[in-house]
């Protein structure tokens, strides 16, 4: 009978133990499965369309970039919201055209005008995420807005290490202002310190060694929950500043403006490769969505960029404004491919909503599109079937339809049309030859331009 006993007590206990074991199990599996993934959106500034391996570059290597691509999509037509940089950055930030809401200016750089930024009836993609538990970072360049209610901490971030304006000087010697709410104009704006937060920092290194440095950091500090980190380089935007630790890669390269440009967009490279290493060596790497892109086209005469075979460069509403390099990496999860039909700087922000659940305004509807089942090969569809733009100053127009795109300079009446698909250098206007196409596309143009806004604030154009 006590052995029987013994047996019985014995049998309960590898019972409760198998129970308990299965229990845990499926606790563990259940929050692996409800684990929000950490989201990273690395934006290079005024990078040309060649200036990434994915996309043919010789001179500059970006082995840290291509790996992005390589583990993930590559774009090939790839646009952003607009052909410079703030009201690109503020449809990146939003998911909607930025002509929606009167954003179609770089703003002045005046830290007491609550006016001169990003609309405070738009919802940012971080107060978006905060409503599903994200803990949320930007580091590097804002240029949303100055004054303190355009503030990345009262736009839904966290935490912010950066500068606030357009541009800035890169040598930490240079950085004399202490006070970014100090001054006003973008010169001055590019001498100020770092802010963290709200707080003034000095700073030591070269400044995107900082960045860098700072986004590792961010990783590894919140690691243990779901983040999203906006890491917004000012590189390579001028001015052309490097240190020798870069220049002396590109021994070889015998145009001066060229070799520094070169060298900035290989610091950014190396920034790049110590992000993906922190995911690899904390393990997020399949539990962390990666984007990189351009806030427009490289300004070739500007800062010495490439952008390849594209027409023009940054503000032109030609492929080498608005078109631009982007990849896109959740391992696992979407394999390594080339994606080739048009996307948008604007599908991130629907993607990651999508991805992570997080509920979208019904008076504030999206103008990107989630990427996942086109790149997973669920939707066999074009993402977008029309990619438009406006300049509102300038009374010009783009929309391309599949390959077909209708360039109108308003002021002057005059409509182009072209074939990107056979002329991607669009050097062969086929308006007069296809009067009906020019018409239709127009009047999708028309129907568009009614939904839009006129811009809200004065931009850099207007400066005292």
């Amino acid at each position: 009978m006590k052995l029987f006993n013994h047996l019985r007590f014995g049998y309960t206990r590898v019972s409760f133990f198998i129970v308990l074991f299965f229990l845990s199990s499926l606790c563990v599996a259940q929050k692996k499965q409800d684990t929000k993934p950490n989201i990273i959106v690395i934006l290079a500034d005024d990078l040309g369309y060649q200036d990434v391996g994915f996309n043919g570059c010789k001179d500059i290597p970006t082995p840290n970039i291509d790996r992005i691509a390589k583990n993930g999509a590559a774009f090939t037509n790839a646009y952003v919201a607009f052909p410079v940089c703030s009201p690109s950055r503020a449809g990146l930030m939003t998911g909607r055209y930025p002509q929606r809401f009167g954003y179609e200016r770089n703003p002045q750089y005046r830290p007491y005008d609550p006016n001169m930024g990003l609309s405070k009836s738009e919802t940012t993609l971080a107060q978006t995420l905060k409503t599903v538990g994200y803990h949320s970072g930007i580091i590097g360049k804002w240029h949303l807005g100055a004054d303190t209610s355009n503030h990345p901490i009262s736009r839904g971030f966290n935490e912010f290490f950066g500068h606030l304006g357009g541009g800035h000087a890169y040598f930490p010697e240079l950085l004399t202002i202490k006070d970014s709410y100090a001054v006003e104009g973008e010169d001055k704006s590019y001498r100020t310190w770092i802010m963290r937060n709200h707080e003034p920092v000095e700073t030591k290194k070269y400044l995107t060694d900082e960045f860098s440095d700072e986004a590792v950091s961010f990783i590894e500090r919140n690691q243990d929950k779901p983040f999203f980190l906006y890491l917004s380089y000012n590189a390579p935007h001028a001015p052309l500043q490097a240190t020798p630790k870069y220049l002396d890669r590109f021994k070889d390269i015998p145009n001066e403006r060229r070799r520094t440009y070169a060298a900035m967009v290989s610091a950014l490279d190396d920034g790049v490769g110590q992000v993906l290493n922190a995911l690899q060596s904390l393990k997020l790497e399949e539990n962390t969505l990666v984007f990189f892109l351009s806030d427009n086209g490289g300004p070739e005469n500007d800062n010495a960029s490439n952008n390849g075979m594209l027409r023009e460069g940054k503000s032109s509403v030609y492929e080498g404004g608005f078109r631009v390099p982007f990849a896109f990496q959740w391992k696992g999860q979407i394999k390594s491919m080339v994606y080739e039909n048009p996307v948008s700087a604007l599908d991130i922000y629907a993607t990651i909503t999508a991805i992570s659940k997080a509920p979208i305004k019904q008076d504030k509807p999206l103008d990107g599109i989630n990427l996942m089942p086109f790149l997973t090969g669920k939707n066999k569809k074009m993402p977008h079937d029309v990619i438009y733009v406006r300049k509102y100053d300038q009374d010009q127009y783009v929309v391309r339809d599949h390959d077909l795109k209708l360039v109108i300079h308003g002021k002057a009446n005059k409509k182009e049309l072209y074939n990107l698909k056979n002329d991607i250098s669009e050097t062969t206007n086929i308006a007069d030859k296809y009067p009906q196409e020019v018409e239709r596309l127009d009047q999708l143009r028309k129907s568009w331009n009614r939904e839009l806004v006129a811009p809200a604030f004065l931009g850099l154009e207007w400066k005292k």
